[in-house]
């Protein structure tokens, strides 16, 4: 069963933590998702095996936490990662961000500089809102946005069109991390599918080059799609996050 964070801002967060040694884990999912997906539940068993401390949340309007999707943005999600960062873990910490999550993290680490330890991108898609949703909107959706407060969409992975609102395009403008300096000055390690139909390369090669960092590597994988959970794309993510921790320290 989940526990429960009242943020700061009064929203009420769904989280499922274990104890353990530093530097610990914190994952980060994407947009909709929630927090009992393949990806955090198998690196929650293999964190928690190498006996380090792993916490995994529900974003707001996500999964078991209180409120509702199509009125949570990008900032109201990374000030629920942050709030948890800061309530339910202690020393420095490894971030692990599966899509929008690693644009969360990104924004949690320019929020905490001092916690952040080291980072795994796993198909990260900083600035979505606007280089991909907004940019691939035509005129018409672009200005029944503006008119209605939203549009909706076709899902690849639901028969019903997921709605994308007006306060979540304007919101992801004011969080844009590709745009101004991005320091990384810890280990980080990019995963990236070339069959990805949602996160094009473009914005991994571009993420690698705009950051600024010592140890910043990318990783392509040919034939690897978005949801990245096959048993070699597992294998993959336990091997780059074990490379960030023993270089965290």
């Amino acid at each position: 069963m989940p526990q429960f964070l009242d943020t700061p801002q009064g929203r009420h967060i769904a989280y499922e933590q274990s104890s353990g040694s530093g530097p610990g884990v914190v994952f980060l999912g994407g947009f909709r998702s929630d927090m009992e997906g393949t990806k955090a539940l198998h690196l929650e068993a293999w964190v928690r095996a190498m006996g380090r401390s792993f916490l995994r949340l529900d974003y707001s309007g996500h999964g078991q936490s209180s409120g509702v999707f199509l009125e949570g943005a990008i900032g109201d999600w990374a000030e629920d990662a942050v709030a948890a960062i800061d309530a339910l873990t202690e020393g420095p910490q490894v971030l692990v961000g599966s899509s929008m999550g690693g644009w969360i993290a990104l924004l949690a680490a320019k929020a905490r500089p001092g916690r952040i330890a080291g980072m795994l991108g796993i198909a990260a898609a900083p600035d979505f809102t606007e280089d991909s949703m907004w940019a691939g909107f035509d005129a018409a959706q672009r200005a029944a946005l503006m008119d209605t407060g939203h549009v909706d969409m076709p899902s690849d992975y639901s028969d019903e069109p997921y709605r994308i609102t007006r306060r979540l395009i304007e919101d992801g403008r004011a969080h844009l991390v590709l745009r101004a300096p991005l320091a990384l000055p810890f280990p980080v390690r990019l995963l990236q599918g070339t069959a990805d139909a949602d996160v094009d390369i473009s914005v991994a090669l571009r993420l690698l080059d705009h950051a600024d960092g010592g140890d910043i590597r990318l990783t392509l994988v040919k034939g690897a799609d978005h949801r990245f959970s096959d048993p070699e794309c597992l294998m993959l993510i336990e091997q780059s996050l074990a490379e960030v921790l023993e270089r965290a320290g």
